[in-house]
């Protein structure tokens, strides 16, 4: 990740000073990662896409290696079971922000160790345990649903990723929101 990290301000660095500059042209050079194989792309004739296009290019790649090895394939492998891999809050009005603990056990035979918890999209926030689970033991995780901006039915979900096999497990809530009233 902090190879990332210093790739991003690399390329944030370079198209400042690309913009800084008239008339040069295009020139490709190493910027030295890990596998050495990214290249950073400069060019004041083509700015708005030629830059923009490396730089996404970069990130892309850069999230498909990410993507490639996490820790939790690295770990020994446990299982974990929910009492509910989903939640229906019902009906509630738009605003209202509700909450749910999804209650699970480590049913394997190695530490369950929860490396990442997302949300669908902003308006859903897991909280997951940071400590590792011991074989045989529980844990609880809270998500908390925002409706404010959000009407009629809403399904949302959260992935779990940890060293289980599969190494990624999804919840899911459901809510039919409200709309809110027009302001008269």
């Amino acid at each position: 990740m902090k190879g990332f990290k210093l790739l991003m301000v690399a390329a944030l660095a370079t198209v400042w000073m690309s913009s800084c500059t008239e008339g040069t042209e295009q020139v490709s050079k190493p910027i030295g990662d890990a596998s050495g194989d990214v290249a950073q792309t400069t060019s004041n004739t083509d700015k708005t896409n030629g830059t923009f296009d490396a730089l996404q290019s970069q990130k892309a790649d850069a999230k498909a290696k990410e993507k490639e090895t996490t820790s939790s394939e690295l770990l020994p492998k446990t299982s974990i079971e929910f009492e509910s891999n989903d939640h229906d809050f019902g009906v509630i009005d738009e605003g209202d922000r509700v909450e749910h603990l999804f209650k699970f056990k480590n049913t394997g035979s190695e530490p369950l160790i929860l490396e990442k918890c997302k949300g669908s999209c902003g308006c859903t926030v897991p909280e997951c345990p940071k400590e590792p689970i011991a074989p045989g033991a529980e844990g609880e995780i809270k998500v908390v649903f925002n409706s404010k901006g959000k009407k009629n039915k809403q399904t949302k979900t959260v992935t779990i990723t940890a060293n289980t096999e599969p190494i990624q497990t999804q919840l899911k809530i459901m809510a039919n929101v409200t709309p809110e009233a027009p302001a008269q």
